[in-house]
């Protein structure tokens, strides 16, 4: 049975919501979006997905380029397994890409290639939850469907100086149900939640001090009223990350460079690498390694240590560069080690390497 919290407060709800959109269309040219130009399904789709863990401006090249390349549905449920993590590099939570594909491909097989309306329908798409859900009927389909991410939590828990911690899954599901009956239909609902949206992002701040007179609910904000900004909302603290050492080798051939795939499931499922190996191997260590996968090395160079935090592990790791003395044919056998060689070019303009790599790429891949 799932836990119930009680929300206080909720009779300033209307309230709340109907000073958010005069504010949001007042403001809007200083948070020009490319997709809030226009908001078609696809492209509200395609934006909240990217705007998930990343920031709007980190998210506008990448959206701007992918919309180049894949500018329609059809296009998107078309491409290249490689060609769309290359599009994707960078952007991190790599699933997010996947995902999308699989949804578009659903969506030209199920749905004559057009995003339903239907909330059911969209939720049984890969990669749409609730909020995303919300935010493209809102947006797109002017459905008045409350779009609930931190944003919101943290401004309505100030605004209604509620207690409850906000990283339960309960809480967000009881804002949710306080907000859905007040919301409009048609443009204004998708409205509201863009305000949310930039409420959190630019005056009701997670961290550091909020920005109280610039907020359009200043006058009617209990957590401010009581002094109370920084203490709200309360947050429990995430699990600990587990922490795992990797040695990164960069196996150099001549002009090439090895690269191996992930497993098509788990951590960065899919996606090419740098071979690596558990554990912090010294030169002895990856000298033996080497022997038993008959290679021979020529040069092999320390590289920096370095770490890379993913939600629920870190990475705490160590690299070699490492120069092979060639085979006869300049080829390594692939069956003594499960890699591709890849030119410099074709790793800059083909394969997608994920960011955890990027600390020592193209530093010294040279």
């Amino acid at each position: 049975m799932s836990q119930t919290v009680t929300i206080p407060h909720t009779e300033l709800i209307p309230e709340i919501l109907q000073k958010l959109p005069g504010w949001y269309r007042s403001q809007s040219d200083l948070r020009e979006l490319p997709w809030r130009k226009s908001p078609t399904p696809y492209h509200t789709w395609l934006s909240e997905i990217m705007l998930q863990q990343t920031r709007a401006s980190a998210v506008i090249p990448y959206y701007e380029r992918f919309l180049a390349a894949l500018p329609d549905i059809a296009a998107l449920a078309a491409c290249d397994d490689d060609a769309l993590m290359k599009l994707w590099q960078g952007l991190g939570y790599y699933s997010r890409a996947r995902n999308l594909k699989k949804a578009a491909t659903m969506i030209c097989q199920e749905h004559n290639g057009k995003i339903p309306q239907d909330f059911k329908t969209l939720l049984a798409l890969p990669g749409i939850g609730r909020y995303t859900a919300s935010a493209i009927g809102s947006i797109a389909f002017g459905q008045p469907w409350p779009a609930v991410d931190g944003n919101v939590l943290r401004v309505i828990s100030r605004a209604l100086a509620s207690t409850a911690d906000i990283a339960l899954p309960a809480t967000k599901n009881s804002i949710e149900q306080v907000l859905l009956p007040h919301y409009p239909q048609g443009e204004t609902a998708g409205d509201i939640n863009q305000a949310f949206m930039d409420l959190g992002a630019t005056i009701c701040l997670p961290k550091g001090t909020p920005h109280c007179p610039r907020c359009p609910l200043e006058k009617i904000c209990l957590a401010h009223a009581e002094g109370l900004e920084q203490e709200l909302p309360r947050k429990s603290s995430p699990q600990k990350r587990r922490r795992e050492n990797r040695t990164i080798l960069l196996l150099m051939q001549g002009d090439t460079v090895a690269l191996h795939k992930r497993p098509p499931k788990g951590l960065l499922a899919g996606l090419w690498e740098f071979p690596n190996i558990e554990g912090k191997l010294d030169k002895a260590a990856v000298t033996e390694w080497l022997q038993t996968q008959s290679l021979s090395a020529k040069h092999i160079q320390k590289l920096p240590a370095a770490k890379h935090v993913f939600s629920h592990i870190e990475w705490h790791l160590s690299g070699w560069r490492i120069e092979l003395t060639p085979p006869s044919d300049h080829i390594l056998q692939e069956n003594s080690l499960p890699v591709i060689w890849v030119t410099q070019k074709e790793l800059a303009e083909k394969y997608s390497l994920p960011s955890a790599f990027h600390y020592y790429y193209p530093k010294y891949v040279l």
